[in-house]
């Protein structure tokens, strides 16, 4: 009786091992990256799905310009077709910082639609300081980028971000443009509720009829640099970045039956590193 107990009880525990053994091996391995900071969430719960040096401030590149779009387009009584002329003060400043460029022409009327495509799909710098111009306020140029930045920096406020902060409206700052894997996504999640801003950051390429300074018209062409929208199934957005001191940064969104998946990516080390690091992480976001 004793040798049937013994063999029964050794039977259940073979089978419990191998039970858990097999759930442990269907647990998905969370994925290395070679990024130093990194994060992932279900942008429906909310829940954190991975973090590497989450909360750690770095350098956010044109990362930052997600903030931008968010600020413009939660402005009261916003008229998406207004139109802005286009300053030699926005073309001068790319030159002077060898920046991103939409390619916006002198004496064109763009509008603030357009400026938006403008400023996510090519990353244009000068599109950035146009909506910056257009829409901060002051009596002066340097006012009212001054005051811009400083609604870009109370929306971080008022969202709770404590790890960040602007100086820039593009991402070109000096010093004090930091943000962290966590709040950024934060960021995107929030502009994401935004149908403009969806529509604009999934776009893969566009052309866009502006008036020109004589009333005649051309197209303007935008690709957008975010290459994610042409290599990952379901992918809907959001914004590159990249820098000296920013190297190669990706919030990126994607989303499959009902679950949307949204993180971010900081200082990878080549472009190659940065797709790699937010395929592995987008897949891990799928799986849990």
């Amino acid at each position: 009786m004793r040798s049937a107990v013994t063999v029964s009880l050794t039977a259940s525990a073979v089978l419990a091992g191998g039970f858990f053994a097999g759930q442990a091996q269907a647990a998905t391995p969370v994925p290395s990256i070679t990024a130093p900071g990194g994060f992932v969430m279900n942008n429906g719960t909310g829940t954190t799905l991975y973090g590497k040096a989450a909360d750690t401030r770095r350098s956010t590149g044109s990362t930052t310009k997600i903030m931008t779009a968010k600020v413009v387009l939660s402005q009261p009584n916003l008229n998406l077709d207004a139109k802005v002329t286009i300053q030699k003060a926005y073309s001068d400043y790319i030159v002077a910082k060898n920046a991103s460029s939409a390619r916006l022409i002198v004496g064109d009327k763009v509008t603030v639609r357009q400026l938006l495509y403008g400023l996510m799909l090519p990353s244009g710098c000068d599109a950035a300081y146009a909506l910056a111009d257009k829409f901060g306020t002051g009596t002066t140029r340097d006012a009212r980028i001054k005051s811009f930045i400083g609604k870009m920096n109370d929306e971080a406020r008022r969202l709770g971000l404590r790890n960040t902060h602007f100086d820039s409206f593009d991402g070109i700052g000096s010093g004090q443009n930091y943000s962290t894997p966590r709040d950024l996504t934060k960021i995107a999640s929030s502009a994401m509720k935004n149908s403009t801003f969806r529509t604009v950051v999934k776009t893969k390429s566009t052309q866009q009829k502006v008036t020109t300074k004589s009333g005649g018209y051309r197209y303007m062409s935008w690709t957008n640099t975010n290459k994610l929208l042409s290599t990952y199934s379901g992918a809907i957005g959001v914004k590159t970045g990249s820098g000296p001191q920013a190297k190669y940064c990706l919030v990126f969104a994607a989303t499959r039956g009902t679950k949307t998946v949204i993180g971010t990516v900081l200082a990878s080390p080549s472009e190659a590193n940065r797709a790699a690091d937010v395929k592995k992480l987008l897949d891990y976001g799928f799986a849990r």
